[in-house]
């Protein structure tokens, strides 16, 4: 009965690959606007985000539901099958939590309007569009299942790692200096941590990739 039904479920997972793309598509968006939001000030873009967070959210409720439902259904279902519909629960799992970040990033940039424009600032640019770069790596390896590419994302956050430290050290040096108000610092160690843990969900994605293609953690 699953041999015969195979052909059903094969249409029915290429479904919800095209759902995990239409999700990833939101949270790409959803980063770009919140790197508008932060480098360009643009803060109509900021108040978008919680718009779109709704819609990612949506998405990955349906798609960890219609995953479980496939598994149940056409139990015992083959070790291939499983392994990309269990892998699938976890990467929208990673793109809800990029999302997320993206809209916190938002919030921070309505909340550093108001001051001057914080030092290091195109450093924290850079390394911003680090992370957007892996991103759109880790889902131009899943629209094509392709193992190298999603390898060379966890190449890639080497570099933001570097970025994170330096731009640290470069932020906990400028408090010395810094006026009696903490919040703009504390603002901007938390853009870096959102964006080293962004860029850290991205390698995830490349990696549970590359396992649904090899088989091998």
């Amino acid at each position: 009965m699953v041999i015969a039904n195979k052909g059903t479920l094969d249409r029915q997972i290429l479904k919800v690959e095209e759902d995990i793309l239409r999700m990833g598509a939101l949270v790409e968006n959803s980063f770009w606007l919140a790197h508008s939001a932060m480098f360009e000030r643009n803060l109509d873009n900021a108040a978008y985000l919680d718009i779109q967070d709704k819609q990612v959210d949506i998405i990955y409720r349906h798609v960890e539901v219609e995953c479980l439902n496939l598994i149940t259904i056409y139990s015992p279902i083959s070790p291939s099958d499983l392994r990309l519909l269990s892998t699938f629960m976890q990467i929208v799992r990673d793109l809800e939590r990029i999302g997320d970040y993206a809209e916190n990033l938002g919030e921070i940039a309505i909340k550093l309007f108001p001051y001057p424009t914080p030092p290091h600032m195109e450093l924290v640019k850079t390394m911003s569009n680090r992370c957007r770069a892996m991103l759109a790596m880790s889902l131009g390896a899943l629209s094509n299942f392709d193992a190298a590419l999603a390898a060379e994302v966890k190449i890639k956050d080497d570099a933001v790692d570097a970025d994170y430290k330096t731009l640290y050290d470069l932020l906990a040096q400028e408090k010395s200096h810094a006026p009696a108000s903490l919040e703009p610092f504390l603002l901007m160690v938390l853009t870096i941590h959102h964006l080293e843990r962004m860029a850290d969900h991205a390698t995830n994605i490349g990696q549970r990739i590359a396992y649904i293609v090899t088989g091998k953690r």
